[in-house]
């Protein structure tokens, strides 16, 4: 078995730019809450110095949270601040946690749209080893 299929050295995984692109042209976007200077897909942006979590979001908000444990503070955060404009997150596609089912599922003003196939994020060669959703929280 190939370890690094289910390990990472980063939890960061860059969105891959066309991918952004095609969701920047129907929510045009204020903000990316949790970028890097290299990866910010917006002129704002939050990076982890900003502390994201901390800080308000408005308008409409583009996130690409750490995949790693932190992942359901994003997610909360995210169904916590939908009231003040449209996020949208790329998540890994993991149904069976509880984030998932405390904050998403069943829930009236989200949109779950699963991603056929495998993403390549940022200049990777290969394909993420998990499948990916994109949520828009109204």
């Amino acid at each position: 078995m190939n370890k690094g299929l289910f390990t990472s050295k980063t939890g960061e995984w860059e969105t891959p730019q066309w991918l952004f692109d095609q969701l920047n042209k129907k929510f045009r976007f204020d903000i990316d809450v949790c970028a890097t200077k290299k990866n910010a897909k917006c002129k704002k942006f939050y990076t982890k110095k900003d502390a994201g979590l901390k800080m308000g979001w408005y308008g409409n908000v583009w996130c690409n949270p750490p995949y790693g444990r932190e992942i359901k503070k994003w997610v909360e955060k995210a169904f916590l601040e939908s009231h003040k404009g449209i996020i949208v997150m790329l998540l890994p596609a993991r149904t069976d946690t509880k984030w998932f089912h405390n904050w998403l599922y069943k829930k009236r003003n989200i949109e779950i749209i699963f991603i056929k196939g495998r993403l390549k994020f940022g200049n990777s060669k290969n394909s993420a080893p998990f499948p990916s959703m994109i949520v828009i929280i109204k």
